[in-house]
C-alpha cells in the first residue's frame, strides 16, 4: 500500500488531504493525487480531519459526505470559518440536490457523486489548485466594479467569494444593474479564468432551436444539419456559461438543462451518446424567479439548482454617492472611443445625476452621458446637457406635456414606448408576436424594452 505524505515537503508539490472512511477509497484517492505530483494526507474520521487541519498547511481538501462519527459538512463548515483559503470539494455516494445545495451553501469549491472518473476527479483537483489564495491581488481587468458605496462593497466582497467556488450563482437586479458584468468577474477571478466565458440571452433563442443550440448537433438530425455542431455547453467546456434572462426558458428546456447539471452530460441532438462537460453555471434574470415557481413557469427543483448562492446587484439609485464617480469613469470611456478629450461635469451636473432615480441604471446613465457629450461641445457639462426634465426625473412615465417636441429624444421615446406598450397588450405580452406585429427583430424588441426601461 501506497503510504501517505504528512507534509508538503519532499515532492515540492501541494498538498491534498483525502477524508472518506472507506480505505479502498482512500487508495484510489491517493494514487491519483500522487500520479498528478501531489503530496497527500489521509483522515477517515471528521475529528481526525480537523486535527489535521490545525496542523498542516494544505493546498485542497476532498471530503466524504457520511462520516463514521459525523458529517463532511463539519469539515466544510471548519474549513470555510478557519481556513478560507483552503478549497474544499464534497465527493460521495449519497448524492441528491439538498446535499449538494448544502455543502456548497456551506463554502464546498465544487461536489461530485461516486463513482467519480478519473477524469472529473484531476479536472476538479486542476481547477481547485488554479485558485488565487485568498486576498490575493486579482489580475487587472478593464472591467470593474466602481463606487465606495456600502451596497457596492457588499457586492464587490460577495463576488470575490464566489470566484473561489464553483458554486451555481444566481444573479438578481434590475436592467441595466451589472448583472453580466458581475458573472464576468467571477470567471476572471476564479479558476476558470483562462478559458472561455460564453454569455447567452435565453430570451433571444427561437424555442425551437434551443435544444440545438445549447446542446449541438450531428450531421442528419434534421434538414439544414449539413455537419456537426457543439453547442453553448460544448463551447464553454472548460469555462464558464452565463444564462442571461434564464427565466424566460421554456419549461421542456428546463427539465434538459436541470439533467445536463446534475449529470455534467449533454446528448447531441441526433447522437445516441453523452459527452461529458465541465462547465460552471452562472444564471441572471430581472424577474422575480421564486414568483415564477409560484406561477408554475419555473420548476422548482432547477430553481434550487441555480440559486445556490443569489448575488443581488444594488441599483444605481441605491448608491447616489457612486454616481459622480461612475459618470466620470463612463465620460472618460465614452470621450476616448469618440476621439475626443473628456469634458468635466460641472457642479449643479453631478448634483442632478445624483438625485436622478435611473430607472435604467447604469445603462441609462451611459445613454445619458453620451447624448450630453455630443450636446455640450466644450470641455464642461452643465446640467442643460443631461437634459434630466423632471418630467424624466419622474420616472419616464409622462416624458413630455402633451404635444410637446422637445427635447427631441424624449419625444422619440415617449412615442416608441407608446408603440411597443400597444404592441404588447395586443398580442397579450407574447413579445416574439409584438416583435412581428411591431416590424422588428425579438432581439431588437429586447434591446428597446431594456433602453426604455420597459421590462
Amino acid at each position: 500500500m501506497l503510504k501517505s505524505r504528512e507534509n508538503n515537503t519532499g515532492r515540492g508539490g501541494a498538498t491534498v488531504l483525502i477524508v472518506d472512511d472507506e480505505a479502498d477509497i482512500l487508495e484510489l484517492l491517493e494514487l491519483t493525487l500522487l500520479r498528478m505530483g501531489l503530496d497527500v494526507v489521509r483522515a477517515m474520521r471528521v475529528q481526525e480531519a480537523i486535527a489535521k487541519l490545525k496542523q498542516g498547511d494544505f493546498s485542497l481538501c476532498l471530503t466524504d459526505m457520511r462520516l463514521s462519527d459525523g458529517e463532511g459538512l463539519e469539515v466544510v463548515r471548519y474549513i470555510g470559518e478557519q481556513r478560507p483559503e483552503i478549497p474544499v470539494a464534497v465527493i460521495t455516494a449519497h448524492g441528491n440536490t439538498e446535499n449538494a445545495v448544502a455543502a456548497l451553501k456551506a463554502g464546498a469549491f465544487d461536489y461530485i457523486n461516486k463513482p467519480v472518473t478519473l477524469e472529473q476527479l484531476r479536472a476538479l483537483v486542476k481547477s481547485a489548485l488554479k485558485l488565487p489564495r485568498r486576498h490575493a491581488v486579482p489580475p487587472a481587468s478593464e472591467r470593474a466594479l466602481i463606487g465606495t458605496s456600502p451596497a457596492m462593497q457588499q457586492a464587490r466582497e460577495l463576488i470575490e467569494k464566489l470566484a473561489r467556488t464553483q458554486a451555481p450563482v444566481y444573479i438578481t437586479g434590475e436592467s441595466g444593474s451589472g448583472k453580466e458584468l458581475a458573472a464576468r468577474l467571477i470567471h476572471e477571478h476564479g479558476a476558470r479564468a483562462d478559458k472561455v466565458f460564453v454569455p447567452v440571452n435565453c430570451g433571444a433563442i427561437p424555442e425551437n432551436l434551443m435544444e440545438s443550440e445549447f446542446f449541438g448537433y450531428k450531421k442528419g438530425a434534421f434538414t439544414g444539419a449539413e455537419a456537426d455542431r457543439d453547442g453553448f455547453f460544448q463551447a464553454a467546456s472548460g469555462g464558464t456559461l452565463f444564462l442571461d434572462e434564464v427565466a424566460d426558458l421554456p419549461l421542456q428546456m428546463q427539465v434538459k438543462l436541470l439533467r445536463v447539471i446534475q449529470e455534467k452530460k449533454v446528448r447531441k441532438v441526433g447522437s445516441t451518446l453523452e459527452e461529458s462537460v465541465d462547465v460552471r453555471v452562472i444564471s441572471a434574470t430581472h424577474q422575480s424567479l421564486a414568483r415564477c415557481v409560484e406561477e408554475g413557469r419555473f420548476r422548482q427543483d432547477l430553481y434550487y439548482r441555480l440559486n445556490v448562492i443569489e448575488l443581488k446587484m444594488p441599483p444605481l439609485r441605491e448608491m447616489r454617492e457612486d454616481v459622480a464617480e461612475i459618470a466620470g469613469v463612463l465620460l472618460a470611456r465614452l470621450a476616448q472611443a469618440a476621439g475626443v478629450a473628456a469634458p468635466r461635469l460641472d457642479k449643479e451636473a453631478g448634483r442632478a445625476l445624483s438625485q436622478y432615480d435611473f430607472p435604467g441604471n447604469v445603462r441609462e446613465l451611459e445613454n445619458i452621458l453620451e447624448r450630453a457629450l455630443a450636446l455640450s461641445g466644450g470641455g464642461k457639462i452643465d446640467a442643460t446637457d443631461l437634459h434630466l426634465t423632471p418630467a424624466r426625473e419622474e420616472g419616464l412615465q409622462e416624458a413630455l406635456q402633451p404635444g410637446a417636441k422637445w427635447p427631441l429624444q424624449d419625444y422619440l421615446d415617449k412615442l416608441e414606448r407608446e408603440a411597443i406598450q400597444e404592441a404588447l397588450e395586443k398580442t397579450r405580452y407574447n413579445k416574439t408576436a409584438a416583435a412581428k406585429l411591431l416590424g422588428i427583430t425579438f432581439r431588437a424588441l429586447r434591446y428597446r424594452l431594456e433602453r426604455l426601461g420597459m421590462e
